[in-house]
């Protein structure tokens, strides 16, 4: 399939794919546009999965721009690790994770790119927007 036509295929019918071999050029334009099915590349988790051996990775690269900013969403990563624990076998921190962050979103409590999308949110830096997912980790 070519890649036009697949990335509308892939946004349409998701579930008719698992496994996508592609160049890393395309495979970039893909997970970018799946990551924005799911909130954008700032929440997106990543992983890497192997038949014995995984490395969990949040989606989005370096970013040196917003370096020593406190401005970028840290869920990315956070769910990696989330994935991490419960591939783990360790379920309770994995879904305290998922109770943290779902509660800090519910609450319209974060980062500039959901809260320029949500009406109503209010702004928290990145250290805050962790302090938040922690807080609802405890609710």
């Amino acid at each position: 399939m070519i890649a036009d036509a697949f990335l509308q295929q892939i946004l349409m019918r998701p579930a008719d794919y698992s496994v996508i071999a592609t160049l890393n050029l395309n495979g970039d334009y893909i997970s970018d546009a799946l990551a924005a099915e799911v909130g954008g590349i700032g929440i997106a988790p990543g992983a890497n999965i192997g038949g014995a051996i995984a490395v969990y990775e949040a989606t989005h690269g370096t970013a040196p721009k917003y370096a020593g900013q406190d401005k970028v969403n840290p869920g990315s990563i956070i769910l990696s690790a989330e994935m991490m624990l419960r591939d783990m076998g360790w379920t309770e921190a994995a879904d305290l994770i998922i109770k943290g962050i779902s509660g800090a979103i519910a609450a319209k409590t974060v980062t500039y790119d959901f809260e320029r999308l949500m009406p109503g949110a209010t702004l928290l830096r990145c250290s805050e927007f962790g302090d938040a997912i922690i807080q609802h980790m405890e609710d």
